[in-house]
């Protein structure tokens, strides 16, 4: 059984990588949004839309935050509650203080024990940069944000950020349901009304969150159902974020009650997961194409692999998550004109998901690779557990330059720490000419629900903040992404713990020290890496806002400052 903190062998996944203060770079430089892409052989990306298409066939009223007296009551009962005792990192009580005499003592331990807690939402309210390294691209400030309809207004992390201050401060008692007095009144001057409601919004479900903390759920209970009017899964940005954090919230409550005694959904739908994931059904689709972390991601480690295999004759590229496999046609474009003997993809994959849909991506590529008189070669590896994994399964002969992919994958393994140690020991004995690794950069991993909770609603704050950039309120791809892939992650995060907490995120700083294990240095990424990064965000309206940093060696691909995702480039020695 996985521990909550996630131990393998000495290391530990528990620990956060922390982010502190970076040095901008260069400033970005504006083009036109048909910037295109020039990889080492010179060669453009094949359109996806080519290799999509032929698969692809197959508000309410904003309401005022307006508060009836005996909600308004208890909401500012419990913030002023926040007050005199900090907020816990534990939840429960300690079950063995039952003593009347030592109430001190447990008051200063329940403090001194949720002190970082309070300190990482203070940094967030007082925007503390959380990128660290050199700014490769520097983005405009929000005062530009008005373009091709993207409002001038702050952004929902400046929202959550306000939030964060006023709830750790504590609020005026005079304080009124339309304004914001006391000490916040400088910091709201500026607002508009709606955005004065939603940094309300926000500050509730703090409130709420604290009370889950302190195990007063029925009070939590009682704010979230008597404020379930003024947030929407088709509303404003921060109107749908609150509405899937409050669906979270409910959830743990149901658990902790035992109104839920076990809710299997996110273990029974494992394989529906999977299916998602193998197939581009248009919400994935569409979620790749009209944001732009994925594909900086992609083409940025695509453009590493070209130039360690440049040169080879045979090349053989192993992917822990191969999906549609929509990545490798830009391999495939731009080793069209080499003289290649043969390029060997194999997919890696278990009995939990599905090998049909595997077996239709070898197809596919297999059909894209002859269209270009490519010699080409998919195999499949299918194993009931990666701890069954061996390297006979793989068949490297030793004249292929051997390259290993892998996208979102390794997180989720996090949760089962056997397989993944197991797995990094087949790459090791492989000894691959190169590891490109894509995760999430964010700390989703502490065994603190309230550390969980903080990290989780700031990094998709800027999440749900792209999609409004980008796609229409009522897109029904956008809807489909923020319940399913969003808003089940953050269930998934903040109402779960245990072997059922399978969305494990952690920072670039946790694996790197988690790869030193393994004999895995970090690899330098290249000008040309970088600027192909670079290119795909001037493809994007609003691409500005896509910021592009350095951590060590490592590209951070974050939205206003707001780390996502991390693309690390690894050899052994």
């Amino acid at each position: 059984m996985a521990s909550a903190m996630f131990s393998s062998g000495e290391f530990n996944f528990g620990v956060g990588g922390g982010g502190g203060g970076g040095e901008k770079l260069v400033s970005g430089k504006r083009v036109d949004n048909d910037a295109e892409f020039e990889f080492h052989h010179g060669v453009k990306p094949v359109d996806e839309d080519f290799f999509f298409s032929k698969y692809q066939q197959q508000e309410r009223i904003q309401q005022n935050l307006v508060f009836d007296q005996g909600l308004l009551d208890d909401f500012m009962l419990g913030a002023l509650e926040s007050q005199p005792v900090c907020m816990s990192s534990k939840g429960a009580a300690d079950p063995g203080d039952h003593g009347v005499g030592n109430v001190e003592q447990k008051k200063d331990r329940r403090c001194s024990s949720s002190m970082a807690s309070l300190e990482l939402l203070r940094s967030y309210g007082n925007g503390v940069k959380k990128l660290d390294g050199d700014r490769i691209v520097q983005p405009r400030g929000e005062e530009e944000l008005n373009e091709n309809s993207v409002a001038e207004r702050l952004s929902i992390e400046g929202i959550a950020r306000l939030a964060g201050v006023k709830f750790v401060q504590g609020p005026s008692s005079t304080m009124d349901v339309h304004s914001v007095l006391g000490p916040f009144g400088l910091a709201f001057a500026g607002l508009s009304d709606e955005e004065k409601q939603e940094v309300q919004l926000i500050e509730l479900l703090l409130v709420c969150a604290e009370k889950v903390t302190y195990r007063q759920f029925d009070r939590a209970r009682n704010l979230l159902n008597q404020c379930s009017y003024l947030f929407s899964n088709q509303g404003t940005p921060v109107q749908r974020l609150v509405h899937y954090f409050a669906e979270a919230l409910h959830e743990r409550i149901d658990r902790e009650t035992g109104r839920l005694v076990l809710d299997d959904f996110w273990k029974i739908n494992e394989l529906t997961r999977d299916l998602l994931v193998m197939n581009p059904n248009r919400s994935r689709i569409a979620l790749h194409q009209e944001i732009p972390f994925s594909q900086v991601a992609q083409f940025t480690g695509l453009q590493a692999i070209i130039e360690k295999v440049t040169d080879a004759k045979r090349i053989h590229a192993i992917d822990m998550c191969i999906g549609s496999g929509a990545h490798w046609t830009i391999l495939m474009q731009a080793l069209q004109n080499s003289e290649l003997e043969l390029l060997k993809i194999t997919a890696i994959g278990t009995h939990s998901q599905s090998q049909h849909l595997m077996e239709v991506t070898g197809k596919r590529l297999e059909s894209f690779a002859g269209a270009m008189n490519l010699p080409f070669s998919f195999r499949l590896v299918i194993v009931d557990d990666l701890s069954d994994l061996k390297e006979d399964h793989l068949k490297v002969d030793f004249k292929e330059r051997l390259v290993v992919y892998s996208q979102y994958y390794l997180r989720t393994l996090i949760g089962r720490p056997n397989q993944l140690d197991a797995l990094m020991k087949v790459i090791a004995k492989l000894n691959p000419s190169l590891m490109v690794v894509t995760e999430p950069d964010a700390n989703h991993n502490s065994p603190s629900f309230v550390d969980r909770f903080i990290e989780t609603l700031f990094f998709f704050c800027a999440y749900f903040d792209c999609l409004e950039t980008y796609m229409k309120r009522l897109d029904e791809n956008r809807l489909a992404v923020e319940s399913f892939y969003f808003g089940e992650s953050i269930k998934n995060i903040v109402a779960t713990e245990g072997d059922e907490r399978t969305v494990r995120n952690v920072k670039i700083d946790v694996w790197r020290a988690f790869f030193a294990r393994f004999g895995m240095v970090e690899d330098e990424l290249s000008p040309s890496s970088l600027y192909q990064a670079s290119l795909v965000t001037k493809r994007f309206r609003a691409g500005r806002f896509c910021t592009l940093d350095r951590n060590g060696k490592s590209l951070i691909v974050g939205w206003k400052n707001t780390p996502i995702l991390s693309l690390s480039v690894w050899k052994f020695t």
